[in-house]
């Protein structure tokens, strides 16, 4: 355990932090699968809509510095290719 004042206060702020990240990276995981159901279930329609929120949400992600830069735009094409495919 630490002992000084300012690495209490570390191990608080960080705990806090990663729970953020970790309710961030959450409801993405979610916004993918849920898209990627639609996909599977050929409703282009909703789909899309879909797509346009997770990709909002990656946007913020990255602008948060929860997620790289390349990996939100690697998520973001693959999914595009499938919502073209349909």
């Amino acid at each position: 355990m630490a002992h000084r004042r300012a690495s209490i206060k570390k191990i608080r702020v960080d705990v806090r932090r990663r729970e953020q990240r970790l309710s961030v990276i959450s409801e993405l995981k979610t916004a993918i699968r849920k898209v990627r159901d639609l996909i599977v279930e050929k409703k282009a329609d909703d789909a899309k809509k879909a797509s346009r929120l997770l990709f909002s949400k990656l946007d913020k992600a990255v602008k948060k510095g929860i997620l790289p830069k390349n990996r939100a735009s690697r998520r973001k094409s693959r999914l595009q290719l499938k919502l073209n495919s349909l």
